[in-house]
């Protein structure tokens, strides 16, 4: 999608400040994801504070150079664990989606950033915005999960 040109037939007109994240359609749902690839990363969590620390290990599907998935479409297929974000399921993963999410903030009832490609027209804008973590990562395939430790980061941010 580009600003300056027609809108995907597929999606309405800035859906996202009208239509509740209930009430869109799959094509605009996936709209959403901005492609900064934080949500594809292995977090660590502390089992007595909760808290989520990020590292900069990804799946093993992830593509560091695109930011996506390799295999979205049939992700499940070789990594089962991969969870399915949906409107039911915002809540109980609320705690690790980056605070930069679209599906987050349009969950808490906030607005999109002006990088996020619904709004820039541009799917670079994320990248430019130094909120992705393009190019940045190591694969799961190369970092044993007890040195996943060595490999914690801070959330990039705008």
């Amino acid at each position: 999608m580009h600003a300056d040109g027609p809108p995907s037939p597929d999606l309405r007109p800035r859906f996202w400040e009208t239509v509740p994240l209930t009430g869109m359609t799959g094509p605009e749902w996936e709209a959403l994801c901005d492609g900064c690839g934080k949500c594809c990363l292995n977090k660590l969590e502390d089992e007595d504070t909760g808290e989520v620390a990020l590292t900069r290990v990804a799946c093993r599907l992830f593509d560091d150079g695109s930011c996506r998935c390799s295999r979205y479409e049939t992700r499940h297929e070789y990594v089962p664990e991969c969870i399915r974000l949906t409107v039911e399921t915002i809540p109980q993963h609320l705690y690790w989606l980056p605070a930069t999410c679209a599906y987050r903030l349009l969950w808490e009832g906030r607005p999109l950033f002006p990088w996020h490609p619904l709004i820039s027209g541009d799917p670079a804008t994320v990248h430019r915005a130094g909120v992705s973590i393009q190019g940045q990562t190591v694969s799961e395939w190369d970092v044993a999960e007890d040195d996943w430790e060595d490999h914690i980061i801070e959330e990039p941010r705008p």
